[in-house]
């Protein structure tokens, strides 16, 4: 006979406290969680994908928006080679375009839009290819949010404050990301150890951060030197005396250094281009 037959699993415990005699503080599913994950009755994993769910009932949209100084905007009035430049130099799939300051949201223009004109930049009308942007209050509630871009089928609104003005804005991938963690796109599957240079364009290339200095010099051909550090990126921050921003631009020999890609610890991605001098 199984001893087990009559023993209530773990999930049928926590469906019996929740419905019959529910926690009185998310501490105290917290602690639930806690035990049983110390008792292998469920995974770390899954105990911290419960514990992120459970948290994540408690979030706004402010908790998890890019700020209004760190959004990556076109402009209404920038050249059809800036834009597709920006475009490729950042990797976003949307973008906001503003007219003046930032608290003038035109629209939401698609990246993919922008195919077409890629060999006919000239002929490219941006106002033609605007989106109608969605308005959201920073204290909206993360599950209302989630709920809206998945029945309403969009993926990016901008977020405003009490008085209205534009505060940041938040993606569909920023609510995901605080449930299931960060996400990977296709920069993050590539072997940084490969200390690649892809081309990306017209004398424009794709560096990862990890990059040697060494490599960059014999490939760039560019003097660039440390003694404390070995990498583009370990570079970067020395040279800057603090982590770089997404979207920052810095020159050094010769060559313009665009950062597209970065954490909380370190640059991942490098756009990189020489500096045409006058003759």
């Amino acid at each position: 006979m199984n001893e087990n037959t009559d023993k209530p699993s773990f999930l049928e415990r926590l469906f019996h406290r929740v419905t019959s005699d529910a926690p009185e503080s998310i501490e105290e599913i917290t602690r639930l969680l806690q035990s049983a994950k110390n008792a292998s009755v469920i995974s770390a994993d899954t105990a911290e994908l419960l514990n992120k769910v459970v948290a994540f009932a408690d979030l706004e949209v402010r908790d998890v928006m890019i700020p209004r100084a760190q959004m990556n905007v076109l402009k209404i009035d920038d050249s059809p080679k800036k834009i597709m430049d920006y475009a490729v130099d950042t990797a976003h799939s949307r973008f906001p375009v503003i007219e003046g300051d930032r608290d003038e949201v035109l629209g939401i223009l698609h990246t993919k839009d922008l195919l077409r004109y890629f060999y006919h930049p000239d002929d490219l009308e941006i106002k033609s290819l605007l989106r109608e942007p969605v308005f959201v209050p920073e204290s909206k509630s993360l599950h209302l949010m989630l709920r809206e871009f998945r029945e309403k089928h969009f993926h990016l609104a901008m977020v405003v404050d009490e008085y209205g003005g534009i505060s940041g804005l938040v993606t569909f991938e920023d609510v995901l990301e605080a449930i299931l963690g960060d996400i990977e796109d296709e920069f993050d599957n590539e072997n940084e150890d490969e200390q690649s240079i892809v081309p990306i364009g017209h004398e424009r290339y794709r560096v990862n951060a990890t990059t040697e200095i060494e490599t960059i010099n014999e490939f760039f051909g560019t003097h660039l030197v440390s003694e404390d550090v070995n990498t583009i990126g370990g570079l970067i921050a020395e040279t800057l005396e603090r982590l770089p921003e997404k979207g920052e631009k810095i020159e050094m020999d010769g060559l313009q250094l665009t950062v597209a890609r970065v954490d909380q610890r370190r640059a991942h991605i490098l756009i990189i281009q020489k500096i045409k001098t006058a003759e």
